[in-house]
């Protein structure tokens, strides 16, 4: 009885959970937002003349699918938004009256005439953000180097058949629509008239060419929203397999989906290959995703261990963008004990709490914290709430979760205070310094 009355007081207390850290260090907080960052995964839109559009922010835009639902700390009444405001128009009200918000219109339009081209810099040096990794199909006015750094999207290149058995849902039919009219301008670009009948040639002719002309133009990664379009389950590889499918359907007809996926595992790991030769790191997409059919188990980034455990990549570096969100953070901590494996914690600072977030920071620092990286996963939206403020949301919020990360783990005797500011450098700039060979 004494044993079993002790067993039970010991469950007791171990299911009673650990107070969380009330507040970060206001000191280390001071330090923390002195350190100018660079932001691993952003959308940002470049300037546009009146009436211009800008269609190149993301090769797979979710503003046309049906709406979603929006996270609490997504939605306009989070008061980070109004400090936005204040902190980067001089709004001088604490509230959102709608005389001030047209005030507030003006003064945005007046500042972005007044910086022209410039306005994209200004906004990333309100944010202390030094460089800003600019996930697009391509460049434009405003998003010059080295300020702003290139990431293609290379999802296209994996899809070269006829595409109907992968478009079963509404949302993949409009997404594969746009794949393949980027497929189409990469061919363009490549000089290829016509697909090429056998596979090594579309490999030699148009991906190859294509990434080269990449990385030409100043891309420092390449990036796959794949989880959107096929689950991440990269398989090991069928070549003889792959080969022969691609030949049969190269002339026409539609393979099936399990056919089709036996050449784009060859595909991938194609790209990797060239994408590790040229100094490229590959992005993908992890976790949570919009649209109301995305497939949240086709996300998780353990699918890609045949792609960690291949030997002829290990001379690429991968990057977990958004870390997993939602349920697979705890997977991208593991996967990244992987030498060439990343994770950055974007989106997640724009979807959680401070509190949540900084959970999630320092199960990775505890893990692995040369490997994780910072970023904001801003992009363009509405007048009121656009690039600018989605950015200082998401930026705030991530330098006061790491901030309350590092404190709990001083606290807790796990580092001391100096190497508290040395992980929040590192996070915030220095391993992503040392990633894309940035000086």
């Amino acid at each position: 009885m004494k044993i079993l009355f002790a067993l039970s007081i010991s469950l007791t207390l171990c299911s009673i959970p650990l107070l969380a850290q009330d507040s970060p260090d206001p000191n280390l907080l001071v330090e923390i937002n002195r350190i100018k960052a660079v932001d691993n995964h952003t959308h940002v839109p470049k300037v546009v003349s009146a009436g211009e559009k800008d269609d190149e922010f993301d090769a797979l835009p979710c503003d046309p699918l049906d709406p979603s639902d929006v996270p609490t700390m997504a939605r306009a009444d989070n008061p980070l938004f109004l400090k936005a405001w204040q902190k980067l128009y001089g709004y001088k009200y604490n509230d959102r009256d709608a005389a001030h918000v047209r005030e507030l219109l003006e003064t945005k339009q007046r500042i972005a005439r007044e910086q022209g081209d410039n306005y994209p810099a200004w906004v990333l040096d309100r944010l202390n953000i030094e460089y800003m990794l600019a996930n697009r199909v391509a460049m434009g006015r405003g998003l010059n180097p080295p300020r702003f750094l290139w990431v293609p999207f290379d999802d296209a290149l994996l899809f070269p058949l006829n595409n109907q058995s992968m478009a079963d849902t509404p949302d993949r039919k409009f997404f594969y629509q746009r794949e393949e009219m980027l497929l189409k301008r990469y061919l363009a670009e490549s000089n290829v008239p016509a697909m090429p009948a056998i596979l090594e040639n579309y490999v030699s002719k148009v991906i190859t060419p294509t990434l080269e002309r990449q990385k030409k133009a100043g891309a420092v990664a390449i990036k796959f929203e794949a989880a959107y379009l096929r689950s991440l389950n990269f398989t090991e590889l069928q070549e003889d397999d792959a080969r022969q499918i691609f030949a049969r359907y190269i002339k026409g007809g539609t393979p099936s989906k399990a056919e089709y996926m036996k050449v784009q595992d060859f595909l991938f790991r194609a790209i990797a290959h060239e994408a590790g030769r040229l100094g490229l790191a590959v992005h993908f997409h992890t976790g949570t995703g919009c649209g109301g059919y995305f497939d949240i188990a086709g996300s998780n980034p353990g699918l890609l261990d045949s792609v960690w455990n291949d030997a002829a990549l290990r001379k690429t570096n991968f990057v977990l963008v958004h870390g997993g969100a939602g349920p697979y953070t705890k997977v991208a901590a593991v996967l990244m004990s992987k030498p060439n494996v990343y994770a950055d914690f974007s989106e997640q600072d724009a979807l959680i709490s401070t509190r949540a977030l900084s959970t999630v920071i320092r199960d990775w620092l505890e893990w692995y914290p040369e490997k994780v990286l910072f970023g904001t996963d801003l992009s363009p939206g509405t007048p009121e709430i656009d690039w600018p403020e989605n950015g200082y949301m998401a930026a705030t919020t991530a330098r006061e979760a790491l901030a309350l990360a590092l404190t709990g783990m001083v606290n807790d005797g796990e580092i001391s205070r100096g190497r508290a500011i040395e992980l929040a450098r590192m996070v915030l700039r220095e391993n992503a310094m040392k990633l894309y060979g940035l000086k």
